[in-house]
């Protein structure tokens, strides 16, 4: 979709031409690959007053105009989203500098404006400074207490998958759509060790919130809440904001109500999952008199709903997307459940056979790989001045890391645009770890749920292929399977049906 397109929609009696000269007299760009003090800033390409380089994007995936950018300016380029500066970081080597190398530079948090709106700065995910750090810090000794990580949790995992593979079994090998089952299995795992127990995928509450989750992660990634980030005060009467504001408000509302009841029955001697955890700490900074910790209800609402969103939609998705790799690639499939057969039998699939399994785990990678649904890290920010690979960045500057140009990235990846799993083989087909592979990021914001999503991919997606063969909805061969991801923050396949055919 265009920014005409854009504009069009959120106007009816305003004129677009009204609208840019509003937009003209209010700010003015003004653009130089060179600092005030001389020092040579990233190219990118020339921008226009106060819509930057908007004309120019493909605002409904962005990510492919920057990696074209990419091409032309380097692997540090400036590129403006409306009067926005970005700096823009391809390329594996590029990317692992400023994630790693220089994490401390490039670690802070660029919230955009529709997630202040949610977050007011508290949680775990768009955080900064102090409240980031003990947030982050708490969660994650909290999160590996219940159970991230350990057999406790591979138990939960395990549990889940028989009740996943009950539900796909209800379809009796006819097609139908993925998406919810998988989103409700994985959301169980959060949910068991964010609120202390699982839901029942029939539970309106739950499935509500989830299903909510699910259709926030897609608007946000639309053209129209990115120009609301852009140009908040033109675009905040439009319908899709308002759409993401009331389920925010709903979900909000769902949590603060299971926060209250498990408040009711909370014993400090025996917490039954994270929000249990941070009401005793809460309880018991207010009873020694401090009052204004990072432990209040504002920063335990937001850093649940940060939990509770990640740990569904990221799994889910890849899970998602290699299952429709299965039934495109059948002889892959083949490969993967002929190792499973050979080496696991009929018994339930354990993390500890993953060393067992090279080709199974490289099947999981690759789709990890290709599908690269984070294509853009959450948006970094520049903690000081730095000069990096010869280009001056001011303190504060944007800065997207491309992910899927690592993923991708031509120099690391024999076959970097094909599913090809032997790209975690070595000659005698043992797995090998890639060091460009990042789908995680990298550096002090990688994602604090990397042990637990490595878990669940390989549990669920093991066990999904021990019991059923995937195939194409009938009258869809598996050519015309489409591998075009669809629209969103992060990036599912398009909407697809698949067969399931028990194969016990």
């Amino acid at each position: 979709m265009g920014l005409v397109d854009v504009l069009l929609q959120s106007f009816s009696s305003v004129s677009l031409l009204g609208a840019l000269a509003v937009l003209l007299l209010i700010y003015l760009l003004s653009t130089s690959s060179v600092s005030s003090d001389g020092r040579k800033e990233p190219p990118g390409p020339t921008p226009l007053p106060l819509l930057g380089n908007l004309l120019q994007l493909d605002l409904q995936r962005p990510y492919n105009t920057l990696l074209k950018f990419s091409k032309k300016y380097g692997s540090v380029f400036t590129v403006y989203f409306g009067p926005k500066k970005v700096v823009v970081l391809a390329g594996y080597k590029t990317v692992k500098e400023a994630l790693v190398t220089h994490d401390e530079d490039f670690g802070e948090r660029d919230p955009v404006k529709v997630m202040k709106d949610f977050n007011e700065g508290h949680g775990v995910l768009w955080s900064n400074g102090n409240l980031w750090k003990e947030t982050r810090r708490f969660a994650l000794t909290n999160l590996r207490d219940f159970g991230m990580g350990k057999r406790a949790c591979e138990d939960k995992i395990t549990d889940e998958g028989q009740h996943l593979i009950e539900v796909f079994k209800t379809f009796k090998g006819e097609a139908f759509d993925t998406t919810q089952a998988l989103n409700y299995a994985v959301s169980n795992i959060i949910c068991s060790m964010v609120y202390g127990s699982r839901f029942e995928y029939d539970d309106p509450e739950f499935t509500s919130m989830v299903d909510r989750v699910n259709r926030n992660i897609q608007l946000v990634g639309s053209s129209l809440i990115q120009m609301y980030n852009l140009f908040p005060w033109l675009f905040q009467w439009t319908s899709i904001r308002r759409e993401v504001f009331e389920l925010t408000a709903a979900n909000k509302k769902q949590n603060m109500d299971l926060f209250s009841r498990l408040k009711e029955t909370l014993n400090p001697q025996m917490s039954r999952g994270f929000v249990d955890a941070f009401l005793v700490r809460q309880q018991n900074l207010e009873e020694s008199g401090i009052t204004d910790s990072n432990f209040n209800s504002t920063n335990l609402l937001s850093t649940v709903m940060n939990l509770f969103a990640a740990g569904t939609d990221t799994t889910s998705t890849t899970l998602r997307w290699g299952l429709l790799l299965m039934a495109k690639y059948p002889k892959i499939q083949d490969q993967v459940q002929e190792e499973l057969k050979s080496v696991i039998g009929d018994r339930q699939v354990q993390v500890d056979d993953r060393k067992k399994l090279p080709f199974t785990d490289a099947v999981i990678h690759e789709t990890q790989r290709l599908a690269s649904i984070l294509p853009t890290a959450v948006p970094h920010r520049t903690s000081r001045d730095i000069t990096f690979q010869g280009h001056f960045i001011k303190k504060g500057t944007t800065v997207y890391p491309l992910l899927t140009s690592v993923l991708h990235d031509a120099s690391e990846w024999e076959k970097p645009h094909t599913f090809h799993p032997a790209h975690f083989l070595d000659k005698d087909n043992k797995f090998v770890k890639r060091e460009a592979f990042m789908p995680f990021s990298a550096g002090r914001r990688i994602c604090l749920g990397e042990s637990l999503a490595r878990m669940e991919l390989f549990i669920f997606f093991s066990t999904l292929l021990q019991h059923f063969r995937f195939t194409p909805a009938p009258g869809v061969t598996e050519e015309e399977l489409d591998l075009t991801p669809g629209t969103g923050f992060t990036l599912g396949p398009s909407p697809h049906k698949l067969c399931a055919v028990s194969r016990m």
